[in-house]
């Protein structure tokens, strides 16, 4: 938390609202990306949408890196993994693979990730999303509580 500031927070949250609009009207979608992603394989008939949009996140990620490496995680350090609790005695390919399959099988249980109901959900007033996301709260604060991982 060394490099936040308000100003590039705010910009993130309205370019990610941008975004979540401009696909809603432009496109009639809601740019939850487990819901994007995961209509990848086996292929969707609208894959297309779905390719350019993750291909335009990963992209629009990278040039911001290169372009502003001075507000990445840790200010002009590169950004590093979290190691797994020395507790738990797990190498860190496993962390992250048990990481992973977590959180796919909670948003496949919960119907939706935080951006698809953090983010859209919510600004639609849907009662399930504001459901989901107390409870992804929820589980967060417990899992730092527990791992003692900030």
């Amino acid at each position: 938390m060394d490099s936040f500031t308000p100003l590039t927070a705010t910009l993130g949250g309205l370019l990610i609202g941008l975004a979540s609009a401009v696909l809603w009207l432009g496109n009639g979608r809601i740019a939850g990306i487990s819901g994007i992603f995961g209509q990848l394989l086996p292929p969707a008939q609208t894959v297309v949408w779905r390719i350019v949009f993750i291909l335009s996140l990963v992209g629009a990620t990278a040039l911001a890196a290169l372009a502003f490496p001075q507000i990445g995680v840790g200010g002009a350090e590169p950004a590093v993994l979290v190691t797994p609790p020395a507790a738990w005695s797990l190498p860190a390919p496993a962390w992250l693979i048990v990481a992973g399959l977590l959180t796919g099988f909670g948003t496949k249980v919960g119907n939706g990730c935080t951006s698809g109901h953090g983010v859209c959900g919510l600004a639609r007033l849907s009662l399930r999303s504001l459901v989901a996301v107390i409870v992804f709260f929820g589980v967060a604060i417990l899992t730092v509580t527990v791992t003692g991982i900030v």
